[in-house]
């Protein structure tokens, strides 16, 4: 198993204890062992999707419902649906509809099949922190998930040296055509959490997204 998470010195229902990290800054070596070892991480499988735990993302909700599959309706279900009541104030009834678009089509949308991968769940650039020898990976929501998520995570605030993670990832565990065009709908759960965290600053990207997975 690839050494991308720290060491959790200690832990209760309030605080976990990590050991300092000192962060060097991203290179292109580290980039690419980040890569090949997020790929193996991907290739542990849970066995189903979603966690055996509640979780939260910020102060919100996040239903992990485990489900045998497929993972198009698990998303659509835990991660699309349960945030639109919330965020139509400020998408407007435009913007749900076009959501509840992508939610109707999930299944052609979501590409071939895949099994679960043990992924992140919130792997956008501010929880690496690049040491002098790797990549290590904090404040997870780990669950069972599409592996095509936490890379399009990746992509979402742009993560420094992008085209080589995805590089050695490629070449560590292909990934299924077409998984360009599917970025969009992978952040489209975090995209709707930030319109309710933070408002209309979010919708035209939100909706953005929803246009580009449909057209996709």
């Amino acid at each position: 198993m690839p050494k991308l998470l720290p060491e959790v010195l200690a832990a209760d229902d309030r605080m976990i204890v990590l050991p300092w990290l000192d962060d060097s800054g991203p290179s292109a070596t580290t980039a690419d062992k980040f890569g090949r070892e997020l790929a193996a991480l991907h290739t542990n499988s849970p066995g189903e999707f979603g966690a055996p735990w509640p979780g939260w993302i910020a102060d919100l909700p996040l239903d992990n419902t485990p489900s045998p599959g497929p993972w198009a309706q698990w998303y659509a279900e835990r991660r699309l649906a349960p945030y639109l009541p919330d965020a139509a104030t400020h998408l407007g009834q435009d913007g749900i509809r076009l959501l509840e678009q992508v939610i109707d089509r999930i299944d052609t949308l979501a590409g071939p099949p895949e099994p679960p991968a043990r992924i992140h769940g919130d792997l956008w650039s501010g929880n690496i922190v690049w040491t002098a020898d790797r990549a290590m990976l904090i404040d997870p929501s780990a669950h069972g998930g599409h592996r095509e998520t936490d890379l399009a995570l990746l992509a979402l605030f742009g993560a420094p040296h992008l085209d080589r993670i995805r590089a050695a990832y490629h070449e560590t565990h292909p990934l299924a055509d077409g998984w360009r065009t599917r970025i969009p709908l992978h952040q489209l759960h975090h995209l709707l959490v930030h319109v309710i965290l933070f408002g209309p600053s979010y919708r035209s990207q939100t909706l953005a997204a929803a246009k580009a997975a449909l057209a996709g």
